[in-house]
This record gives structure tokens, sequence and C-alpha cells, in this order.
């Protein structure tokens, strides 16, 4: 049977942890799908466009020198809630000049503005916005002692930008997987969620390189295992492929190396069941533990497939 090859960092997501004692080596394993909502604190410039006015077309957003990727934290000097709040904003502003402050890739910046009047009789600033971040991913491990929980293992980013979401405020929630779609040679394929009115399980409180971390409002099922380190040879990962149902599934981990202080490894999936299933490691499995020799050694991240 072909095997699914998928590189994929891996390594243990202790060092994000909200509490020194969820570094203890004991913690319960995850593998339960997750639906992931987080507000960013700001609001992210998806992109520029052209507003259509009696003179033309106009991009005022683009000609102060802002970019798709920015982040936009105050208008006027009053700190940005959401969206809603940075359109309000423009109508209000009559056309005057709008002064906003604004995070690129770590630096602090400062625009200033003036929206265009659309033929439609609107005051706008030529941009694309987004406040808010949802999908689904996999819980990794929580203390029970804490309630202390890491998921996804990877920040949560912007799909169209590529910028990494600063945190306001974000919850997880159960999830229920409905389907599938397979991966195979150069898409990762998905696995599709519903998290409408299910209950909120933890709050949200770190996003950063190694994955988010919060508190989980309860205890979760999963069984405790004692943290350990990788080596190449068979493991196995724990995640959730349909409804709600968390398995166990073979996978080898065939390659370690390290790079940038994380360790990477190269993983490809043997358990004929997923493949049939998945057809190896696809998006919203992200978080997935793995574990070997019975111990928690690492977490799925970032999938690139081959065949």
């Amino acid at each position: 049977m072909k095997r699914s090859g998928t590189v994929l960092l891996c390594f243990l997501l202790l060092g994000g942890v909200l509490s020194p004692s969820a570094a203890a080596q004991e913690l319960a394993v995850g593998g339960q799908a997750v639906g992931i909502e987080i507000e960013a604190a700001g609001v992210l410039v998806a992109g520029v466009s052209h507003v259509q006015t009696a003179e033309g077309e106009r991009s005022p957003a683009e000609d102060a020198g802002l970019e798709a990727g920015d982040f936009i934290t105050a208008v006027n000097g009053t700190p940005l809630r959401d969206a809603s709040a940075l359109l309000e904003a423009v109508t209000a502003s009559g056309g005057a000049e709008l002064a906003l402050s604004v995070q690129r890739g770590g630096r602090e910046l400062s625009f200033r503005v003036a929206p265009a009047y659309s033929a439609d009789g609107a005051w706008m600033l030529g941009m694309w916005l987004r406040d808010r971040v949802s999908g689904v991913g996999t819980l990794t491990f929580y203390d029970p002692v804490t309630g202390v929980y890491g998921a996804l293992g990877h920040g949560i980013s912007d799909a169209d930008t590529g910028a990494s979401i600063p945190l306001s405020a974000g919850w997880i929630r159960e999830a229920e997987i409905v389907s599938v779609t397979k991966g195979s040679a150069g898409a990762p394929g998905e696995l599709n969620g519903l998290t409408e009115g299910t209950a909120s399980l933890g709050s949200v409180e770190r996003n950063c390189p190694s994955g988010i971390y919060g508190h989980l409002n309860g205890g979760a099922a999963g069984v405790t295992r004692e943290t350990g380190e990788l080596r190449v040879g068979p493991a196995q990962i724990l995640c959730t492929c349909e409804g709600r149902e968390t398995r166990e599934y073979a996978v080898e981990i065939s390659r370690i190396y390290r790079e940038g202080g994380s360790e990477h490894v190269l993983l490809e999936v043997t358990d004929p069941t997923l493949l049939a299933l998945t057809g190896g490691i696809v998006q919203g499995m992200s978080g997935s533990p793995i574990l070997q020799d019975g111990k928690l050694v690492g977490a799925v991240t970032h999938v690139s497939v081959s065949t």
C-alpha cells in the first residue's frame, strides 16, 4: 500500500504553557477535535482596494502606505475593539484625516489617511478588514491539576496575508467532524467540522509559534501519560476524523533533525484505516498528540503532503 509522507514540525508544547506547573511530567493527552475562535487585538488589513469617487478611483489606504497584513490597533488614539469601531470612526470623520496606529512585523507605525467620498455616498478608506478568525484544530494535552491546555501545534495566522494574529480574546469549543476532504499530492486536504451551538470548552489566552494555550472550563477525557523523547521508529497519533470519536493511528518517524532550536521530523502515516479515510495528515489534525513507547513525545503541526 502507498504510504503518505508528511513533513511536519514535532516537539512537545510545554515551552508555551501558561503556568510552570503545567510542565509536570504527567499530562493528559488530547486528540479531540476542537473549534477555535479568536478575536484580534486590533483590525487586520486583509487587503487594500479602490474607492469609486466622482473624480475616479482612489485608494486612500494604499496612498497613505498601508499594506495587507497590517494590524490597526487605534484610531485617533482610541484603541480599536473591532472592525465596526473603525468603520464608525471613518463615517464620523466627515472626510477629516484620521491618525491610525499600526503594527507591522513587530514594529509600531503611525499613518495619517483621509477617507474618500464614494459614488455611493459613504466615506471609505479602501481596505478589506478582518477582526476575528475561526477554524478547527486538535487538542494536544491538558494538565488535570491546573486545567492548562495546549492545542493546534502552531500559531494562528491570517490565511490570506500570513500575518500572525495578535490575540485579544478567544475560545475553544466542542467540534464534530462531519466530513473529510482527502489529501493528495500538492493538496493537504482538511477535516470539516461543525461547532455552531456547541459548548465552550475553555479560553484561548496565548497565540504563539508552538500553538494556542489557555484554561479549560472543566475536565476533559484523556489518559494521563508521561512525557518522553522522540526517536526514529514506530509511533502513534491521536486524532478525531469522524464525528467526535478520538482514535489512535499508526505512523512511522523515519528521520529526526534539529533546526532553529526545534526538533523536526519526517513522519509517514502507515495506518491503512487513516490512509483510506484522509489520505494521510490533513488540515485540522494540527495539534494531534504523538505517542511513542506509551509516552507523549510531540505534536503534529505544519503539513506538506507527498506520495
